[in-house]
């Protein structure tokens, strides 16, 4: 397939009419207070694009990222009044000073909340995530920034490095239709676990049965979810993949058997917490004398630990899971950069449905 690798607006730059670009962002206007994102969170502003410096280059986000993650660099400071709002995103190369990459090429890099970006010397990749050039042929690019990405990763450490599942063991996997649950589910499938999902909506939990295949569901609204998930795990828990704290946490608790194992991905249900207490320190607090007395192996996950020596690995053994259908994942995509501050706070309330991802301009990967 012939992919047309710019829009009329990188055509325009290319022939040096920089003026008619507009490159609009946005941008973090105050540190975010607790709770929830709230609009005077962000600005969105207009300029011009930056122009390329040597062992730079210039590209055009195609995809965005929305993780929760995101919303702790800003509530924490790392992230600062003015900055563009990060994000990881796909991206096409518009002009090139490095060698590694050519106009033209689809790369994974951070560009953040913006249409237009600088990658390379003295800008910062935000640790870990080091740009990359992507390969249509091999997997949609957007699964760059999903199942073939950090969120893909993220799903291969806790489950497969931290926790090991065993064939015949249960998996408990909370959030189990977001983007790091589905993959965390379909890897401990693979292996020959019983899966046990957790989610919201009788739309997700048909997800998960019909797509995902996991072998059990419950919604975690269900006034007799405890209940029903101590039904459902007979034999008890082995292995807890843990995304949301609070309620469903505690139900999972009793269930936990002598040796089970915790992978800490996340806890989304407390980020809008307003009260002073910290989150993990009250997750502890609830689980220590369950951990104790049943001897439970606890990982916090931060995927930037498994890049150097997991990443590799990773990215050969998804490619054969996705191309032969042993994976399969769903991206929840908004279109248009201006619909980013609703999708992040969608994400943060459970009102999404597989990877968040905005559209932020066109795909050329897809044909004309």
């Amino acid at each position: 397939m012939n992919f047309s690798p710019w829009s009329g607006e990188c055509n325009s730059y290319l022939k040096g009419e920089v003026s008619e670009i507009i490159n609009h962002q946005w941008i973090l206007a105050r540190t975010p207070r607790e709770g929830l994102p709230h609009s005077d969170d962000f600005d969105w502003v207009s300029g011009q694009i930056p122009q390329v410096g040597a062992n730079q280059m210039l590209t055009r986000t195609i995809y965005l990222s929305l993780d929760p993650y995101q919303w702790g660099r800003r509530r924490s400071g790392i992230e600062l009044p003015g900055d563009v709002c990060h994000g990881r995103t796909v991206s096409q190369v518009v002009q090139s000073n490095m060698d590694e990459f050519r106009e033209g090429d689809f790369v994974f890099n951070t560009n953040g909340w913006q249409e237009y970006g600088l990658t390379g010397e003295g800008v910062s990749h935000f640790g870990y995530m080091f740009p990359r050039q992507l390969d249509p042929s091999k997997a949609p690019i957007s699964t760059a920034i999903g199942a073939m990405g950090m969120l893909g990763l993220t799903a291969y450490s806790g489950m497969m490095i931290q926790c090991q599942p065993k064939m015949g063991e249960t998996i408990i996997v909370s959030a189990a239709s977001g983007g790091v649950g589905q993959v965390a589910c379909q890897l401990a499938k693979i292996v020959g676990g019983r899966v046990v999902g957790i989610a919201s909506s009788d739309q997700k939990l048909d997800y998960l049965r019909n797509e995902v295949g996991v072998d059990e569901c419950v919604s975690h609204l269900s006034e007799s979810f405890k209940d029903e998930l101590r039904e459902l795990c007979p034999d008890g828990c082995d292995v807890y993949f843990e995304n949301v704290g609070g309620e469903v946490y505690e139900a999972v608790l009793p269930l936990l058997n002598a040796g089970s194992r915790i992978c800490v991905c996340g806890l989304v249900s407390q980020y809008g917490k307003t009260d002073s207490l910290d989150p993990r320190q009250v997750w502890d607090a609830l689980g220590k004398p369950f951990f104790i007395k049943k001897n439970v192996q606890v990982h916090d996950l931060f995927v930037g630990n498994f890049v150097e020596k997991y990443q590799d690995e990773f990215l050969s053994k998804m490619t054969e899971y996705i191309s032969s259908g042993l994976i399969t994942y769903k991206e929840d995509l908004w279109e248009g950069l201006h619909a980013a501050p609703e999708a992040f706070t969608a994400m943060l309330t459970g009102g999404n449905f597989g990877k968040t991802i905005v559209c932020v301009s066109k795909d050329y990967s897809l044909g004309q």
